[in-house]
C-alpha cells in the first residue's frame, strides 16, 4: 500500500524530516507554512490535548525560513489551570528555535444566559470536495476552481483544504487540521492582481469549536495594508458554519513575488502548497 502525502517522516523519537510535500515556493529550501503551523499544533495537542478542553488560540511566530533539514519540537507546559491551560513550543532546526508556537485551551462548559449579536454568513463550499491534493479557491469575480493562479485578481477570495497528514503514518486530528487550513489566512487577503508579495511572520487560530468534516474553508473578511505591512483576518468554515478566525500580519517580499501563473517552481509543486 502507498503512504498517505506528509509534510514529515519520523527519524527518531524526537526528530522529524521535511518531505516534498513541505516546499514552500519562497526559495528553494524553504518549508511552506502550513507544514510549520501543523508540525507545532501536532506536537502540542499530542503532549497537553485534554478532550474536556478547546484549544482555543494557537499563535505561531514564524521567526526565520524553516529549511529541509532534521527538525525538533520542543513543548512546555506553561500553565495547568483548573479552566485555562497554556503551553508553548519551539521548532528548531540545528540547533536554532525557527519558530515558536502558544497554545491556550479552556475547559468546556455550559454556554451562559441570552443572546447575543452574531454576524450573518453565506460561505458556500464547492459542491463536491474530492481527496485530490490541490486545495479549491475561489473570488467573487470568478467562482471555485483548482488553480491559485484562476484568482490573481483584486476581488474576496476564499480557500478549501484537505490537508495532507502533519507525519507520516498519523492522521491529522481536527484541531491540526484547523490550525493548517488557518494558514490560507495569508494566502486568500494578501493575493492580488500580481500574485502574492507578502510574506507572513505569524499566524493566530481562534476558535470556538473543533471541524467536523475532513476539510475546512477559509474565507477573507479583511486586508489592510500600509508602507509594506500587511495584516489579514479570515472567518473559518466547516460544513456547519463558522468555526472560528484566522489573523496574519505580514511584511513585503517583492524580491520574492509568487506569480501562480509564471511560478518557478513545477505545476506539481503549485498544487501541493
Amino acid at each position: 500500500m502507498t503512504a498517505r502525502p506528509a509534510h514529515f517522516t519520523p527519524i527518531d523519537a524526537d526528530r522529524v524530516q521535511p518531505t516534498r510535500f513541505a516546499q514552500s515556493l519562497w526559495g528553494e529550501d524553504h518549508l511552506n507554512g502550513p507544514a510549520v503551523v501543523g508540525l507545532a499544533a501536532y506536537a502540542l495537542e499530542a503532549a497537553f490535548g485534554l478532550p474536556e478542553f478547546l484549544p482555543a488560540r494557537l499563535t505561531v511566530d514564524l521567526f526565520k525560513a524553516a529549511r529541509g533539514v532534521p527538525t525538533t519540537t520542543n513543548v512546555t507546559l506553561i500553565r495547568d489551570g483548573r479552566r485555562v491551560r497554556n503551553s508553548e513550543c519551539d521548532v528548531v532546526q540545528d540547533g536554532v528555535t525557527v519558530a515558536r508556537a502558544t497554545l491556550v485551551q479552556y475547559r468546556l462548559a455550559e454556554p451562559p444566559p441570552g443572546e447575543e449579536w452574531f454576524r450573518t454568513t453565506d460561505f458556500e463550499p464547492p459542491a463536491v470536495i474530492d481527496a485530490e491534493l490541490s486545495p479549491y479557491m475561489s473570488s467573487d469575480a470568478v467562482g471555485w476552481t483548482r488553480a491559485i493562479a484562476d484568482h490573481q485578481n483584486a476581488s474576496r477570495k476564499r480557500y478549501v483544504n484537505r490537508a495532507i497528514d502533519v507525519i507520516e503514518g498519523r492522521p491529522n486530528s481536527p484541531f491540526v487540521r484547523a490550525a493548517m487550513a488557518a494558514e490560507g489566512t495569508s494566502l486568500v487577503t494578501n493575493l492580488g492582481t500580481a500574485g502574492v508579495g507578502y510574506i507572513n511572520g505569524d499566524l493566530t487560530v481562534a476558535l470556538t469549536r473543533l471541524p467536523q468534516d475532513e476539510w475546512v474553508g477559509a474565507e477573507a473578511e479583511s486586508h489592510w495594508a500600509a508602507d509594506g505591512i500587511a495584516v489579514g483576518t479570515t472567518t473559518l468554515y466547516d460544513s456547519a458554519g463558522p468555526i472560528g478566525t484566522g489573523l496574519t500580519t505580514a511584511v513585503s517580499n517583492p524580491a520574492a513575488q509568487i506569480d501562480f501563473g509564471h511560478s518557478r517552481f513545477p505545476d506539481r509543486v503549485r498544487r501541493e502548497i
